[in-house]
């Protein structure tokens, strides 16, 4: 692969535009723009919960959503571009089945905390379903992947039980949500 950023600055967005993979100019504040950015936050949110110490899997299955993601972000810069394949959906469903087939069944919600691990993994889970709302809003006026769809959807499942499988690994117990009138 080339120096494909040889030189960060280009000047070409101070009116307010950026450019598409595709070379088309569009607002810095479009829908498409707002939702790339969205997914790149979420990718960089992963990349702190990486920081943490987990197990050689757990590293492995973020580094394949942060790849996952990243390509997200190609699909959505390149517009009737698909990049995400089904496959990575059935991935997620596939992992998400395994971490959640060795967790106590849930009883009741829970609120985000526990050990910083899982914590950092709730706040990545909360920006997965701002994500979803981005994607699903630009979807409304300009086709999305069904694929990209199904796959942010899952992803915020995923990392849901990846809370929980983190904290008891670290034996910490999930905070129950207690309703108190």
């Amino acid at each position: 692969m080339g120096n494909r950023l040889s030189k960060i600055y280009t000047r070409t967005g101070d009116n307010g535009t950026t450019g598409l993979g595709d070379g088309t100019r569009i607002a810095k504040n479009s829908l498409r723009i707002h939702a790339l950015g969205e997914v790149d936050e979420l990718n960089a949110v992963i990349g702190v919960l990486r920081t943490e110490p987990l197990e050689s899997s757990i590293h492995a299955v973020l580094e394949a959503i942060q790849h996952d993601l990243f390509d997200m972000g190609g699909e959505l810069c390149m517009p009737g571009y698909t990049l995400i394949k089904p496959e990575r959906v059935d991935a997620l469903e596939n992992q998400l089945d395994a971490w959640n087939a060795h967790l106590a069944p849930l009883k009741e919600f829970i609120l985000p905390g526990g050990c910083r691990a899982a914590a950092y993994c709730h706040l990545a889970r909360t920006v997965c379903r701002r994500v979803e709302r981005a994607i699903y809003a630009l979807n409304e006026n300009e086709p999305v992947s069904n694929a990209a769809l199904r796959y942010i959807n899952r992803l915020s499942d995923l990392l849901f039980v990846l809370c929980r499988v983190l904290n008891k690994n670290a034996g910490v117990n999930d905070i129950l949500w207690q309703h108190k009138p």
